[in-house]
């Protein structure tokens, strides 16, 4: 069956190209500026059929003609004068015609950024498909450049303060930012860089990113087995044919400092070879004592074009992040500490070091401007070691504060592979139109992860339990009375290898101007296969059994517009979830399948000024994968990996977009949304079952943000300033551990309090200088992260920043 699959896509793929290219007139150029530089994102028109265009990236274009004839091609743009020529073209030719613009590439990045594209027309890399947000049946929102730029962002939670309903539940040890959305975790199958799962293990670098793109809802059809809720994509910055670059240095509270360069430009001016090359270097303390990060990044690419309708891009980067691991400040019982919210647990020594690299190579090739084919092949390779103390879950901790630190050790080795080949095409059948989406995919991960020996202490009262020492969370000097590091040795090696592939189709049909259906599947398919556990100590070899899981993944969307501002839709998608680990019988789970119903409307106002999308969704899983807490003979479980199917949950919620175009000099960027997860059905079977209605945890019930900035007129005494403010609001969020039915369960839910952060930016450009200044949390705010009830981690206090930066 799989195979059969298979062969019937490749020759539908065949037959696609075959069909859409046979008997194309095409015309061909490429757009510059009067200073000899690409102009993109300029509209290029067929006169006689109005058939319209935008130049790429490159200043290229592509454009078919449906018949021989001497026609006319217009070039325009807002506030630019409109260019018209001639050009005779003969069946199945190729003409070529170029343009040049009165304007330079400054005067040209002034208007274009002056007329940018409202968040409703904007195309996204990660929706796959050439057509703006406004003809899809979901929402997407892309945070630019210019906005990172602005709120000189760091990390992947400031970045996340311009999108509502995307949150970070959970900061594990201060070094990982976990994401969410609509109730789901956002693990490393749903984080993509350059449309290519990465792992998340370890906060993002943002000195490449060029923009951040989030797909909210369903979209299992594109990227496979992912979690409900949506994805994150991250967009690094390209090579450019023209020369320039960038120099820039951060510093701020608690001793960071932060260098980085950005150059980019042809090889040797010449017009088929290109690279781009930043870097940063980032070392910083922190407002928690003792912790401290050390971090080197580095990302090439290259860009290589061997004919005018193809391009080869080569990217790679490579990380390296040491830091001290921080499980926070601790609890007693499911409540909070009166600690400052400075002070730290963890024993001298404690290490986390992580390093990160990746290379891809992405082609393609422009049959004509209605026929795009690409390919992708990709390496990852990540690897993580910690030494720490144990983590300080509340049951550990007595009520006088006494705590006895234990040791834990991990490392994990990750390789992951990747390829795909996707054609996209827009064609005709009679009076309707298709914007088709076909393509392939496969990917493996090989895993291998290492089990160290729990650390005995014959010294302490009288036994050989793990405890490093004895200290009392509310008095400092009980701390640090011991400085070694005890060696703790390797005892097993698990490899885990998992390959996964998949087909996929997909067609946006426009049944009429104004309605507009989505519609497509997805075959996919994975193995993983069986693991093998090598037992250092002995010798020996243990197996965990293979297991395999497929399934169909369809999506149905309609899109309706009353008029050319306004988009109602409504679709559903159906997603399945690989479910990792076993059951406490040492089974492996079966995958649950989460079912995404959403509606909702797209808005343009004041000539597209002001745009807004609001949505409503459903998502039911109908049986999700939890850690069991307790095994059949009422055991504690202490293993992440044993997990049970807890039953059915349903997330239920409505979110609302603002973004306006710069008007006035004024930006602006607004959101809010409402989530409620719950276990609608549980499921009796198993050992610990959960309570019907309950709420799940780390789901804020409501998040808002607002973001405004002003840029004062070129004509004004204060041409070049700019000033902005923002407001990110957190709701209501549980941690701890769900209550559930089993007798003597002690289990008890802690509510983390609900804030609001305050930021404020103000710069200054002049030339090819720029200063920046931001603080955060302005208030001060005091409210944390948690997971379960053993890494309470506090918000970062006021902090400020400044940087400096030269473009050339």
């Amino acid at each position: 069956m799989k195979y059969l699959l298979i062969k019937i896509f490749c020759l539908i793929i065949c037959f696609t190209i075959v069909d859409v290219h046979a008997q194309q007139n095409i015309v061909i150029g490429k757009i510059t500026t009067s200073d000899g530089k690409p102009a993109a994102f300029v509209n290029i028109t067929f006169k006689e059929d109005k058939k319209t265009v935008m130049s790429r990236e490159d200043g290229s274009f592509a454009i078919s003609i449906g018949r021989e004839c001497t026609c006319s091609i217009v070039v325009s743009f807002t506030g630019l004068k409109t260019q018209e020529k001639k050009v005779t073209i003969g069946n199945g030719e190729i003409a070529e015609i170029n343009f040049q613009l009165e304007e330079n590439s400054m005067q040209l990045n002034e208007i274009i950024v002056s007329t940018a594209r409202g968040m409703n027309d904007r195309l996204s890399s990660i929706g796959k498909l050439p057509v703006p947000s406004r003809d899809l049946p979901q929402s997407i929102v892309v945070i630019d450049h210019a906005v990172l730029e602005k709120q000189q962002v760091l990390t992947m939670s400031e970045a996340l303060q311009n999108v509502n309903g995307v949150y970070i539940m959970g900061t594990t040890g201060g070094y990982q930012e976990e994401i969410a959305a609509r109730g789901y975790a956002f693990n490393s199958s749903n984080t993509f860089k350059n449309g290519i799962r990465f792992n998340n293990g370890i906060r993002t670098e943002f000195s490449s990113v060029e923009k951040v793109e989030i797909l909210k809802g369903g979209s299992a059809i594109l990227f496979g087995n992912v979690a409900a809720g949506g994805i994150l994509n991250i967009v690094t910055k390209k090579p450019k044919f023209e020369r320039g670059g960038e120099v820039s240095l951060r510093t701020g509270s608690y001793d960071l400092y932060k260098p980085s360069f950005d150059i980019f430009g042809a090889f040797n001016k010449s017009k088929w070879a290109a690279y781009r090359l930043n870097s940063s270097y980032d070392k910083a303390g922190s407002f928690r004592e003792g912790v401290k990060s050390e971090r080197f990044y580095i990302n090439p690419s290259f860009l290589f074009k061997p004919g005018k309708n193809t391009e080869l891009v080569i990217e790679g980067d490579y990380l390296k992040d040491n830091r001290t691991p921080d499980f926070g400040v601790g609890a007693i019982n499911y409540s909070f500490v009166n600690v400052p919210r400075s002070r730290t647990l963890n024993v001298p020594g404690a290490y986390l070091n992580t390093e990160q690299y990746t290379a891809t190579a992405t082609a393609t090739h422009h049959l004509n401007d209605k026929v795009d084919l690409r390919g992708i092949a990709s390496y990852q390779n990540f690897y993580n070691e910690m030494y720490s103390a144990v983590r300080p879950a509340s049951v550990s901790i007595s009520s006088d504060g006494k705590w006895l630190r234990g040791l834990q050790k991990s490392k994990t080795s990750e390789a992951y592979y990747f390829s795909s080949l996707d054609l996209t095409a827009k064609i005709k059948t009679g009076l309707i139109s298709h914007t088709l989406f076909l393509g392939a995919d496969a990917d493996k991960y090989n895993t291998q992860a290492y089990t160290f020996a729990t650390y005995r202490n014959n010294e302490v009262a009288g036994s050989n339990k793990n405890v490093y020492d004895s200290i009392n969370i509310f008095d400092p000097s009980t701390f640090n009375t011991r400085n070694d590091i005890p060696f703790i040795t390797a005892e097993r090696i698990t490899t885990s290898p998992v390959i996964r592939y998949g087909i996929y189709i997909q067609d946006l049909i426009s049944v009429f101007d104004n309605l507009k259906v989505l519609a497509g599947v997805r075959y996919t398919s994975q193995n993983n296969h069986r693991a093998i556990v090598d037992t250092l100590s002995k010798a020996t070899k243990g197996y965990i059994n293979a297991y395999e899981n497929d399934a169909f993944s369809p999506r149905f969307g309609i899109v309706y517009q009353p008029c050319k501002t306004t988009s109602v839709f409504a679709s559903y998608t159906n997603t399945f979830t690989v479910n990792t680990g076993t059951d406490v019988n040492n089974q492996a789970l079966p995958p649950s399948t989460i079912d995404q119903y959403e509606a909702g409307v797209k808005n343009d106002f004041f000539k597209g000024a002001l745009s807004t999308n609001l949505t409503f969704y459903t998502i039911v899983n109908s049986n999700l994968a939890q850690t069991a807490l307790f095994f059949t003979d009422g055991t504690a479980n202490t293993n992440s990996n044993i997990k049970e199917l807890s039953g059915e949950t349903t997330s239920k919620g409505v979110e609302l977009d603002i973004m306006t175009k710069p008007v006035k000099g004024f930006n602006i960027i607004a959101g809010y949304s409402y989530n409620d997860m719950r276990y609608t059905e549980v499921n009796n079977n198993t050992v610990n079952g959960n309570i019907k209605g309950d709420r799940l945890r780390y789901n804020p019930a409501t998040t808002a943000n607002a973001n405004v900035f002003y840029n004062f007129s070129n004509t004004s005494l204060l041409k070049g300033f700019y000033i902005g403010a923002g407001a990110f609001y957190v709701g209501n969020r549980l941690a701890g551990r769900n209550p559930t039915n089993n007798p003597g369960n002690t289990n008890k839910l802690m509510s983390l309090p609900d804030y609001t952060i305050i930021d404020i930016n103000a710069g200054y450009a002049l030339n090819n200088f720029a200063v920046r200044f931001k603080i955060s949390n302005l208030i001060n705010k005091l409210s944390y992260n948690a997971h379960d009830d053993n890494s309470i981690n506090p918000i970062a206090p006021r902090q400020f920043a400044a940087s400096f930066s030269y473009k050339y």
